[in-house]
This record gives C-alpha cells, structure tokens and sequence, in this order.
C-alpha cells in the first residue's frame, strides 16, 4: 500500500465553502448578540438536554452545539480573540436580554452536574467563567423593573400618605 503525502489530497471545495458561510453566520451572532454563553453539555441525559432547550427556547435564546475551530474562527473574525473554546461547546445567543443565557445556564448547572459554563461575551466584552456567574446571579430584567418601578412609586406614595394624614388631622380638628 502506498503512502499518499498531505500534498496530494485533494481539499473538497464546497466543504471549505460550507465552512467558510458557517464562520460568518456566527460572526454575525457574536457581533449581534447582547450577550453569549459558551457551555459544555456533554452528559447531558435527553430528558435534560430537551428541558434545558425548551427553558432557552422560552427566554427567547438561541442554543446551538458547534465546533470549536469555526467558533473560534467566528470569534476572531468578530473581534472577540480572548475566547478560549476547548472540549465540546454549545453556545447561548440572546439578542434581547443579557441575563437571560447565563441566568438559565447557570441555574440549570445546579441541578445537573454535567453541564458546566465555561464563559462567554456580555455586550461586546469577553466574560469569564466567574463574570457570567455574578451576571446570572443578577435578577431577572421583569425583576429588575418592578424594583425600578417600586422606587419611582415612593416619592408619590408619602406625598399622598402626607396630603391623606393632613386631610384627616383636618377633619378631626373641625
């Protein structure tokens, strides 16, 4: 049997296209998103790979498993060249809210020991492993709304407990 040397294989081309649009697909994600997640799911049961698509998929969270050469294609090719990509990776997309891949990754990680995260990009910035768990242990954006709203009320709740014990001292005083 004859040993070919590297030279003479032949490089498919449509496969380096294929590829090539692959990289730019998610350049495009990384430069888009508000923030990514990069995970490792391997041993993930399908009862719990399919629960943990479904709460992403509910949040408005994209969840893909790609290979670690485009993503880190990808990655530089946004501009993103601190990224570390090593062992299996699936990586959250979420063009809405920031806390969102790293909140639900990271709360489904407490309850499955297999799934770990590994870091990601929080608006335009590479995170690390710790950097996504302080974001995921952030409350949720409705949550962080009601406490906006709950002190925007204050001021206007005493002004009106104010005028209501002045009207009432009224009263009693007439």
């Amino acid at each position: 049997m004859e040993v070919k040397k590297m030279s003479e294989y032949k490089v498919n081309e449509s496969t380096i296209a294929a590829k090539a649009e692959l990289v730019d697909v998610y350049a495009k994600k990384f430069s888009d998103a508000a923030s990514v997640v990069v995970a490792d799911s391997r041993g993930l049961t399908v009862e719990q790979d399919t629960q943990l698509r479904k709460n992403l998929r509910e949040a408005g969270v994209e969840f893909k498993v790609v290979k670690n050469s485009i993503l880190r294609r990808a990655a530089e090719k946004a501009g993103f060249e601190g990224m570390e990509f090593s062992g299996p990776s699936a990586v959250a997309f979420s063009n809405e809210d920031v806390v969102a891949p790293a909140k639900i990754l990271s709360d489904f990680a407490k309850t499955a020991e297999n799934l770990e995260v590994k870091g990601g990009i929080i608006e335009g910035k590479v995170s690390s492993q710790a950097e996504i768990a302080a974001i995921a242990a952030l409350p949720s954006r409705e949550g962080l709304l009601s406490m906006l709203l709950s002190v925007l009320q204050a001021p206007v709740r005493n002004v009106a407990l104010a005028v209501k014990a002045v009207a009432e001292k009224e009263e009693s005083a007439a």
